[in-house]
């Protein structure tokens, strides 16, 4: 089973090829759980796009609200109503029943709560499926995806992840306190202190 360092209070990527920008992350975690507040900014295709977004996730990893708003002035709301039933901007969507997490394209950050959740031991696997937003239109749906354990690489953790939808597979690096370090075709992890 993994064992993460606690989290810093800030992050920051470098998103590189799916998209050009950044994203930087402020991260808050108490008894009651994590608060997930950050800015991304980039450009795809050569459409520029920017959004803030704010997560709470509970002691036990899972995502129980989500606020995304655009810099076009989109703005959604997202919430768990039970585990794994989502309301979107108030209205139940049957689409996300089962996903336990919330996933943004244009972050890297995102894919530290299934981890952690998780507690895979090196040679597990589990599917992960997740309330994704798209970036330009704040568009809702359903990503499945799943994440195998692989040995420890340093003192990091090492995930082969897979989301069929995009046709993507890759190994994804993660440092011991379980945010991405390396995210192949999507970021990569900058240093950040204080």
């Amino acid at each position: 089973m993994a064992d993460f360092a606690p989290l810093p209070a800030a992050a920051a990527w470098r998103l590189h090829e799916a998209h050009e920008g950044f994203e930087v992350v402020s991260i808050a975690s108490d008894v009651h759980g994590t608060r997930l507040t950050g800015t991304s900014v980039g450009v795809e295709d050569g459409v520029a796009w920017s959004f803030r977004y704010d997560i709470e996730i509970d002691p036990t990893w899972h995502a129980g609200r989500g606020s995304i708003e655009s810099a076009a002035g989109g703005r959604i709301e997202l919430e768990a109503d039970g585990p794994g039933r989502w309301l979107v901007d108030g209205v139940h969507d049957p689409s996300l029943d089962g996903c336990l997490d919330i996933d943004l394209e244009g972050s890297a950050l995102t894919n530290t709560a299934p981890v952690h959740r998780l507690g895979l031991a090196v040679g597990d696997h589990a599917e992960a499926p997740a309330a994704y937003v798209r970036t330009n239109t704040l568009d809702v749906e359903r990503l499945d995806q799943t994440y195998r354990r692989l040995p420890h690489e340093g003192d990091g953790f090492v995930f082969d992840y897979a989301s069929p939808r995009f046709g993507y597979r890759a190994r994804l690096t993660f440092a011991g306190d379980g945010l991405v370090t390396d995210y192949p075709g999507i970021a990569l992890r900058v240093s950040v202190t204080g």
